[in-house]
């Protein structure tokens, strides 16, 4: 089975939402437009209940089949929030609001979400209920953590749940999963190195905090060369180095490093960490000096469950045929916080091809519109697929 005939026919209309949605970009928690916009849009549908709320600002619609004999509940999330970027695509419908933008297409998401909620609650051609899921704080805020703190999972009597993310460089209408860890898990530290300030032209006088710093910089990367099995997948990266002094004759008092550590299991998780913390400490010791290191916990790694991708395969080639899908994606050292809701419940996440676009988190990144007619017909499908009407 191919796109479906009447979201086919919806795709202008879906289009509309998404710039609309693209124009007025929100960061975070404060989606307060867009989760009024989708919570209307869900009324308008005829959607069976809708709640506001969920996790600070998230929405819930929940869709009830024609029948309900088996009890069962699929539930399908989009992510709803932008990102602080200043947007440079020149289009009609870029962010009317400097500093903020849909970088990553959680428009799109979120459009052909509404989509598949509105052919949805138009057929009911399924046997059992669907719980269609508008996440705020993608974007580091953790909002599907709070969604799942807030009893998103058996409030609504989630049994397996499912996300979508667009994918640049894959073409439009293909398809892109694996089972068992697809995202990493994503932590971040700070150090606040310490040492003696002073005259550059005397810096035997000194605990010289640069030097401490570019020692730290380098032997970190000894974590991911020497501690960690080669077979095993960890980065760690070092993202910013600052100083307190800008003078070309000053040796600064103190340094910050800023960084991140990415992994997929969690045993090597706590290695990293461990490893990290050890080095900064010696090396700041080495010098005379000192370091308060600052250990941030980010998203866990997004596993997907091996039935649920088995069925998203499936789903995913009825759509757009088995070639166009790819069953062994390589792993991804992004975060997702869609984690916490498969942490839940199981579930898989899948990538919907954005052709040859700007990558996410560009400013000149756009969502293809081509692909909504793709991933609106697979949320669809995978519903009626998953809970065949009685």
């Amino acid at each position: 089975m191919p796109i479906k005939n009447r979201l086919s026919e919806m795709h202008a209309e879906i289009t509309a939402w998404r710039r609309d949605l693209h124009e007025n970009p929100e960061l975070m928690y404060d989606v307060h437009r867009t989760a009024a916009t989708v919570a209307a849009r869900l009324r308008e549908f005829g959607c069976d209940e809708v709640v506001e709320g969920v996790g600070r600002t998230g929405v819930v619609g929940v869709i009830k089949g024609r029948t309900d004999t088996r009890g069962h509940v699929v539930g399908l999330r989009a992510d709803m929030d932008a990102l602080p970027i200043l947007e440079a695509t020149g289009l009609p419908y870029a962010s009317k609001t400097p500093g903020k933008m849909h970088a990553c297409g959680h428009d799109g998401h979120t459009a052909m979400l509404l989509g598949a909620a509105k052919y949805l609650a138009e057929t009911r051609n399924f046997d059992g209920s669907v719980a269609v899921v508008f996440q705020p704080a993608e974007e580091g805020g953790a909002g599907g953590e709070a969604m799942v703190k807030d009893g998103l999972i058996p409030r609504f009597g989630i049994k397996e749940i499912y996300g979508m993310h667009n994918s640049p460089g894959l073409p439009v209408g293909h398809f892109s999963i694996r089972p068992g860890p697809f995202y990493a898990a994503t932590d971040n530290f700070t150090l606040h190195l310490s040492g003696k300030g002073g005259h550059a032209a005397y810096p035997h006088r000194t605990i010289d905090t640069t030097v401490m710093a570019s020692q730290t910089v380098m032997t970190l990367q000894t974590i991911v060369a020497r501690s960690i099995d080669p077979l095993e997948s960890v980065v760690v990266s070092v993202t910013s180095l600052r100083t307190e002094s800008e003078a070309w004759n000053v040796i600064p008092e103190r340094v910050e490093i800023r960084g991140t550590v990415r992994t997929f299991d969690a045993t090597m998780r706590k290695v990293a960490e461990e490893r990290l913390k050890t080095i900064v400490t010696s090396t700041a010791q080495a010098f005379g000096g000192t370091v308060e290191i600052e250990w941030k916990p980010g998203y866990p790694s997004m596993v997907n469950a091996e039935r649920e991708t088995g069925f998203a395969v499936e789903v995913a080639a009825k759509i757009s045929g088995k070639a166009a899908v790819d069953t062994q994606c390589p792993a991804i050292m992004g975060g997702e916080d869609f984690a916490y809701m498969l942490q839940a419940c199981p579930g898989a996440y899948i990538q919907v091809g954005n052709g040859n676009t700007a990558e996410v988190h560009h400013p000149e990144y756009n969502f293809d519109d081509e692909a909504i007619p793709f991933g609106a017909s697979y949320w669809a499908e995978l519903v009626e697929t998953r809970m065949p009407a009685a």
